[in-house]
């Protein structure tokens, strides 16, 4: 493997599994909150005066619209109720077809753009095995503000004659992870947990699933469904000021070649997201992620590596520092 290979495998798989811990689909981020009317559960028409048939599909047409409308209060209160929240405890696990399986837990803190440190091992796939050759199986992740730091281990350190920690400004990312990145900073500083759940409210398609337990915390859970050739079509309606995110939302979903994505969201009775799912079909296979949050209102202290460790990503990409 040469330098320069290296530098660009590097670089770009610290950059994938540092935002992949985040979330599914870096599109999520950019998903709105508002939750339109739509065909689910939209009322039969009413027949004939008499037809007891025709009365009965209204009536139950009826409860189904009621029942999505109490679901989708109830999670806009969960949305602002989590996002309130301020921080937690995370851990995840997510499953990307052959390319990646990996585990990440942590702390992380939003708001005021994204703080906290999550420490990210890879367990499966061609990442893993790549990240492996680099010298690495496990990788923490510090985000700040203006840059989020991966360390990439002290194999890729000495090949590249720099520090064993890389700095990704938000701005860079589209330079140093390629095309595909465009507009990954934005969604970084903007991630919040219940991101989840505002995807699930722009679906249109809220269910509320029943009660179960979560890690031995009574919650309750809700499903819907995202189609972006549909969700592409909706409207959110008059005076949200939602329309241009949920456009934002569809085209980032298509270019990601997500299809279909579900997902589930498990809400406590402080109106906290403890627990989410999110699946996908992408145009390179399943996605699966699992995450639980606890211990909402944490504190969250996270720094940035020493200069001295620390390469910037750019730095990496335009040439050696040194031989390897």
């Amino acid at each position: 493997m040469t330098i320069t290979t290296v530098r660009r495998t590097g670089l770009v798989l610290a950059a994938t599994v540092a935002l992949t811990a985040l979330t599914t689909l870096t599109v999520i981020s950019a998903c709105t909150s508002s939750a339109p009317s739509g065909p689910s559960g939209s009322a039969a028409p009413s027949g004939p005066s008499g037809d007891r048939g025709a009365d009965t599909d209204t009536g139950a047409g009826q409860r189904d619209e009621a029942s999505r409308l109490r679901s989708v209060t109830a999670l806009r209160s969960a949305e602002r109720s989590t996002a309130g929240a301020g921080s937690a405890r995370v851990e995840s696990t997510t499953a990307m077809g052959s390319l990646m399986s990996m585990t990440a837990d942590g702390t992380l803190a939003w708001g005021d753009g994204l703080v906290g440190t999550l420490t990210i091992t890879y367990t499966d796939g061609a990442v893993a095995d790549a990240m492996r050759r680099l010298g690495s199986t496990s990788m923490e992740a510090r985000y700040l503000p203006d840059a989020y730091y991966a360390r990439a281990g002290d194999t890729f350190a000495a090949r590249t004659g720099g520090g064993p920690w890389l700095r990704y400004g938000h701005d860079d990312l589209e330079d140093v992870a390629g095309g595909g990145a465009a507009g990954l900073g934005d969604q970084i500083r903007g991630f919040t947990p219940q991101q989840c759940v505002k995807l699930l409210l722009a679906s249109g398609d809220v269910r509320r699933v029943g009660e179960e337990r979560v890690r031995g915390t009574p919650a309750t859970r809700y499903s819907g469904t995202v189609e972006p050739a549909r969700l592409k079509t909706r409207n959110p309606g008059p005076g949200t000021g939602r329309s241009a995110e949920l456009a934002d939302l569809t085209e980032q979903l298509i270019r990601a070649g997500v299809t279909t994505q579900t997902v589930d969201v498990w809400v406590d009775d402080r109106d906290l997201l403890v627990k989410k799912v999110e699946r996908a079909k992408t145009a390179t296979g399943r996605l699966t992620q699992t995450a639980y949050y606890a211990d909402y209102g944490v504190k969250v202290t996270t720094e940035a590596p020493p200069a001295a460790d620390t390469q910037d990503a750019t730095d990496v990409l335009d040439g050696p520092r040194a031989a390897p």
